[in-house]
C-alpha cells in the first residue's frame, strides 16, 4: 500500500500497484519514492522505476500488479546492497549463490 505521504498532501489515490498514465505513458506504482510515486512504464524492463510527480499530467486508473524482476535483475539488485563487502563480483556470486541463503531456499 504505502505512498501515504503522497495520498496525504497530494489527495491523490496513489499506492502500491495502482495502474497509471504519466504524460500519455501507460504503468504502475511499484515504489514508495516519498513525495513522488515510482512507476514501472509498461514499455520498460520490470524493476526499472522512474520517479514521478504524484500530480504532474497523472491520471489514475485501477489497480494492477507490480511485473517482477528478473532473477538477474534480483541478483543485481542484491550485489547493489551487499557488493561492498566484497573483494569483486565473482566473490559476491559465490556467496549469493550459497544454498542457505534465503533466496535461494535456505533458512
Amino acid at each position: 500500500m504505502r505512498c501515504e505521504y503522497v495520498q496525504q498532501y497530494y489527495k491523490v489515490p496513489a499506492c502500491i500497484g495502482r495502474r497509471v498514465i504519466v504524460n500519455g505513458r501507460a504503468g504502475v506504482i511499484a515504489e514508495d519514492c516519498g513525495h513522488h510515486i515510482g512507476v514501472n512504464f509498461d514499455n520498460d524492463k520490470p524493476g526499472q522505476v522512474l520517479p514521478c510527480h504524484p500530480t504532474w499530467r497523472v491520471e489514475y486508473l485501477g489497480m494492477g500488479t507490480v511485473r517482477k524482476l528478473t532473477k538477474s535483475q534480483q541478483r543485481y539488485k542484491r550485489f547493489r546492497e551487499y557488493g561492498d563487502c566484497f573483494d569483486s563480483f565473482i566473490d559476491f556470486c559465490r556467496w549469493h549463490d550459497q544454498p542457505e541463503r534465503s533466496w535461494n531456499g535456505g533458512a
